[in-house]
């Protein structure tokens, strides 16, 4: 295989049918990246990269740790080196990732948007520095013009409810409508009350964006709705939490008033309590949620910020997480029967991080399908360390056998790079090879609109449907 053709047209394509599925069906869809973490800012801003380095590795902890381990010292990855010299340790770091997803990314996110088909290395470095710091001085490299040359049609950030979302009313008031931009309510830090220093901040940067006054467990909840009103408001029809384990210890209102009241005051914090005032606010959220046919989002089982002394120096979302191996069956199951019981359960999407809990969420689910929305409960696409070629795999292979693929609203990037797109090809491609694979092997008819149509619900309209981007209050 020449150096041309590795990221060729038909990448991890097999046989003709799975080429066929591709090119046919998936290709040319539309993108809905239902979630990621781009800031909004820069789409307000339209910001222009100053080069490759900012754009491609400023924030992006998978290549940091990677290069970590292949022994590259802090100050070439987060510290004061240069951004050229950044690049060419992420170049010359490149090689040696063989096997791991980056290699596969790095050289897709190359050759679009930049037309670049050269391996990168420590020698190809300089040419594809400048050629493509060369592009991202032209206006189809912007932030918006990346959305568009993407063909991405609905982008939903992940913002804060202390957050004001000037940067969506931004594009609301100029009328930008190349991209649907949204915002998604994501309040972790209204439930950590083992934080009390840090928590009794957020609940007053609470109290000035809600415009309400707030000493009391019933007036956190009241400023929360507020924001999840206003978010509603502004085009925001999903929630997300960040969580280890899905919290859904028992709890009274009479508890969590006390729990809350002692962290506003500064006093210490059982264990237990916090459980108890994680779980009474999962639940609130997740009632929030179904009231307006929002989609409740949780990703669960990662094991955060591991390494304390760099924590000290760096901060969160920084390369020091791993898999988590908490218990999830029994507190999903009570978080999901919780809400159900009194009929509030929302539409719900469940992400994992432990490939161990592929077939557990996929089982769990089923058993609060109501029959009133298609695929209702949904096994979310593979996140973090699990969304490679293998965890895709794994992932389908786990939805298609225990529950109904059919449903499946498809892949996201999860991403705070502009760069990050074709991961959404990647996955279409793996999804048609699969099923490609398996019309090839007599597994399924040898359909090819019949299986086409399928490749098109995941890859695009079910997501569509399923999250209402676009429809009104």
């Amino acid at each position: 295989m020449s150096k041309q053709s590795f990221i060729g047209k038909d990448f991890l394509l097999r046989n003709d049918q799975a080429r066929t599925l591709y090119h046919e069906f998936a290709a040319d869809l539309p993108i809905i990246d239902y979630h990621c973490h781009l800031p909004p800012e820069q789409i307000a801003e339209d910001t222009t990269f100053r080069n490759l380095t900012h754009i491609w590795l400023d924030g992006d902890h998978y290549k940091w740790r990677a290069m970590r381990t292949c022994g590259v010292p802090e100050e070439k990855i987060t510290g004061e080196a240069s951004d050229r010299e950044k690049f060419q340790v992420w170049a010359e770091t490149v090689p040696k990732t063989l096997r791991n997803p980056l290699y596969h990314w790095t050289h897709l996110e190359l050759k679009r948007p930049f037309d670049v088909t050269d391996l990168l290395n420590g020698s190809s470095a300089e040419n594809i520095w400048q050629a493509c710091n060369e592009k991202l001085e032209s206006p189809e490299f912007s932030a918006r013009g990346l959305l568009k040359q993407f063909n991405v049609e609905v982008v939903a950030t992940t913002d804060d409810p202390i957050d004001r979302l000037d940067h969506h009313q931004t594009i609301r008031d100029e009328g930008w409508e190349d991209v649907h931009m949204v915002p998604t309510f994501r309040p972790d830090r209204g439930m950590d009350v083992d934080e009390p220093e840090a928590f009794q901040g957020w609940v007053q940067k609470l109290e000035a964006t809600s415009g309400m006054s707030i000493v009391s467990f019933r007036d956190f909840l009241e400023a929360l709705k507020s924001r999840h009103d206003f978010f509603h408001s502004m085009g925001c029809r999903a929630s997300d939490h960040g969580v280890a384990r899905p919290h859904s210890e028992p709890f009274n209102d009479i508890a969590i008033g006390q729990i809350f009241d002692s962290a506003m005051t500064g006093k210490s914090i059982s264990k237990h309590d916090v459980e108890r005032f994680k779980s009474a606010f999962l639940y609130h959220c997740g009632k929030m949620d179904q009231e307006k046919d929002w989609v409740f989002q949780l990703h669960v089982g990662a094991l955060r910020n591991n390494n304390q002394r760099m924590m000290k120096r760096l901060g969160r979302d920084t390369g020091f997480d791993s898999i988590g191996d908490v218990e999830m069956a029994a507190p999903l199951s009570r978080l999901l029967d919780r809400l159900d019981r009194k009929e509030q359960l929302p539409r719900v999407i469940l992400y994992n991080n432990n490939p161990r809990d592929n077939e557990l969420m996929v089982t769990m689910l089923g058993n609060f399908q109501d029959g009133t929305i298609p695929g209702k409960l949904q096994h979310g696409p593979p996140w973090w360390f699990l969304d490679q070629k293998d965890g895709i795999e794994k992932q389908i292979e786990a939805l298609s056998n225990m529950g109904i693929l059919h449903e499946f609203v498809g892949m996201t990037t999860d991403s705070r790079s502009f760069l990050s797109w074709p991961r959404h090809d990647y996955f279409r491609r793996i999804v048609c090879n699969l099923l490609g694979t398996d019309m090839e092997g007599g597994l399924i008819p040898n359909d090819i609109e019949m299986v086409g149509e399928l490749v098109e619900r995941i890859c695009y309209s079910n997501a569509r449907r399923f999250f209402r981007f676009g429809e009104g209050s």
